[in-house]
């Protein structure tokens, strides 16, 4: 299966079952579009559920812990991937950084119908990759290149607790931030060079 049918499979499904029901499988959620009173506030959990034709359309997500891929060669052509190319920023001794990792989130499943009714479909591409994008350069932002290494994880949990302030309203939890490698590039050409983190985070 092609990545981007695991993506839409996996994440975000545009109609459950047609006709009378929606079935939702473990680990998903479903929420319902009434064509008279808009998105419902109730979420529907894992089952066979009966709806309304045509006048309910229902939504899947994905409520299980997701994977946000952050690292050198992602595939950006899709928008709605779950990942980025390394974050460039710049630290404290002006040092330019390339930065790869992983941001570990998942739904907020009883404000699932906020997420759909206030920011639709394009999450990713409209919250999940500015927010965290321009976050991670702010904080590395604020240290040393050789400071880095040694306040790895004050790094990953000061970033996780800032993501989950910002995506506090959108339905979405930050359960882990953590980076994989961290190197120092020259500027002009981005290439890579010396390693200041360079580590397998842990799930």
């Amino acid at each position: 299966m092609a990545d981007f049918d695991k993506l839409v499979v996996s994440f975000l499904v545009d109609e459950v079952v047609g006709g009378f029901f929606i079935s939702v499988p473990p680990g998903h959620v479903a929420c319902v579009y009434d064509r008279g009173a808009g998105v419902l506030k109730r979420v529907w959990g894992p089952g066979l559920h009966l709806k309304i034709p045509f006048w309910h359309i229902a939504k899947l997500f994905n409520a299980q812990v997701l994977e946000y891929t952050i690292r050198h060669g992602f595939d950006l052509s899709i928008k709605e991937a779950l990942g980025d190319e390394p974050v460039i920023a710049s630290t404290k001794d002006n040092k330019t950084i390339s930065i790869e990792g992983s941001i570990l989130f998942r739904l907020d499943k009883a404000n699932a119908p906020l997420l759909w009714e206030n920011i639709g479909d394009n999450f990713v591409s409209k919250v999940i990759r500015p927010y965290s994008r321009s976050r991670i350069s702010s904080e590395f932002g604020k240290f040393d290149s050789k400071e880095i290494g040694i306040h790895r994880n004050k790094i990953e949990a000061t970033l996780k607790d800032e993501l989950n302030e910002l995506f506090r309203d959108k339905a979405l939890i930050i359960e882990n931030v953590l980076f994989s490698e961290v190197k120092v590039i020259e500027s002009e050409a981005h290439r890579s060079g010396q390693s200041i983190l360079s580590v397998t985070p842990a799930a």
